[in-house]
């Protein structure tokens, strides 16, 4: 059985400077560090959310730093996500200022919507080592005809997809298809996870222990970019 996580101690809170507005920016984990993982949240929750919370805190148990950070329409306490560019432009913002903090390999990331916007600034030339996408939303649920794929194929660094068996968002037989077409990615499949990587009683495990396997596995995976 998946150990608990430990809590690990915030090492700082501040704010970044974006050309549209603030952000804050939460890092976890001590000065040791087997990497970096820059992680935004998805477009219903901001950096403090539980899951945020859970994942970055797990990672850092792990040797990994972890920078979470706000959008700017969560910043300023706005339901509706920014339009894309802004999304990308914040984010960009904040891994160019978290840059010099960085220990190599830096991976950019985050769950749903926070990992798409992750891909389209890779994509669109921002460096980096590697992508996690915890949950990614491949298309709204029950609308393949509007699959988020087109980019993918621009991105130059290894990728990797954390994904549940039960997520509307991304149906792991049309990821399958996607991923045949790009360049090096990986797969975690959390069994009987949803788009949160939440379980059901009948699978035989609670939602910590498969959080916990997802948190492993991405940590394992930064490791050997290494």
């Amino acid at each position: 059985m998946a150990e608990p996580i430990t809590c690990i101690t915030i090492r700082t809170m501040h704010t970044i400077t974006t050309p549209s507005g603030e952000v804050s920016v939460a890092v976890d984990g001590g000065d040791s560090s087997g990497g970096t993982i820059v992680l935004a949240h998805g477009a219903g929750a901001g950096m403090n959310h539980e899951f945020m919370q859970e994942f970055a805190r797990g990672l850092a148990e792990l040797d990994l730093t972890v920078f979470r950070f706000n959008f700017l329409y969560t910043e300023q306490s706005r339901k509706a996500p920014d339009r894309q560019p802004l999304l990308e432009e914040t984010y960009r913002s904040v891994v160019e200022a978290l840059r010099p903090e960085a220990v190599a390999p830096l991976v950019l990331g985050g769950k749903s919507m926070g990992g798409r916007i992750a891909s389209h600034i890779a994509a669109g030339g921002t460096a980096c080592d590697g992508l996690v996408f915890l949950g990614y939303p491949l298309h709204p649920p029950g609308r393949p005809d509007r699959i988020r794929d087109a980019h993918l194929a621009d991105v130059g660094v290894p990728m990797l997809f954390v994904e549940g068996t039960r997520d509307p968002f991304c149906p792991l037989d049309t990821l399958e298809e996607v991923r045949g077409r790009l360049g090096p990615s990986d797969l975690v499949v959390i069994d009987d996870g949803d788009h949160s990587f939440k379980v059901r009683k009948s699978s035989g495990r609670s939602t910590r222990e498969a959080l916990l396997d997802a948190i492993n596995a991405v940590a394992t995976w930064v490791s050997k970019l290494s």
